[in-house]
């Protein structure tokens, strides 16, 4: 009985160590990583990016991956168009200037199988700093229609605007502090 169970301990081991990474593309029509940010102290404006791009490597033997992603910086979107206008501006996003915002990462900290952490850089507005993110919620499932593996996953994290030399909006109270979520669905390459 002994044996068995060094036998079949062997063997996962083996196979976890033979595991290939697997690419996943981002789904544009399914990602839109989204945030959260003062006004004046007075409420939270809610936004969105509506373009993004990337892939995710993963390795589940291993217990590692990989997380690249791509947001076209002037698809941001709060639902008010003039607003819009202005944070894409020279004052504060400067979209034609920095047209690419991205996060690229490494996937760790598995628990039961599943990634609980991101631990990677932001570039925004020209400047790269470390972004830690938290995995709230990892799943792959087969696809219905392509019959390929699709992941999904939320990744949340906060960083402040000063820190990418952004600091409009300090005279007026508006908190440099930003709350990030990246909810991401990517399909398996083929």
């Amino acid at each position: 009985m002994k044996n068995a169970l060094l036998i079949s301990a062997a063997l996962a081991m083996c196979s976890a160590v033979s595991a290939a990474p697997v690419t996943y593309n981002i789904d544009p029509e399914h990602t839109y990583p989204s945030f959260e940010a003062d006004h004046m102290g007075l409420s939270i404006w809610r936004g969105k990016f509506n373009k993004t791009s990337g892939k995710v490597t993963l390795d589940k033997g291993a217990g590692a991956g990989t997380v690249e992603v791509a947001i076209e910086t002037a698809s941001i979107d709060f639902g008010h168009a003039k607003l819009r206008e202005y944070v894409i501006g020279a004052d504060q996003l400067d979209a034609v200037k920095y047209p690419t915002i991205t996060y690229k990462g490494k996937i760790g900290r598995f628990v039961n199988g599943v990634p609980t952490t991101l631990t990677g850089e932001l570039t925004l507005h020209g400047v790269t700093r470390p972004v830690a993110l938290r995995i709230n919620s990892f799943k792959c499932v087969p696809h219905p229609l392509f019959k390929r593996e699709l992941c999904g996953a939320d990744a949340f994290g906060s960083f402040k605007r000063s820190d990418f030399g952004m600091e409009y909006g300090k005279e007026y109270g508006f908190k440099p502090d930003v709350t990030l979520r990246i909810q991401i669905e990517a399909l398996r390459t083929e």
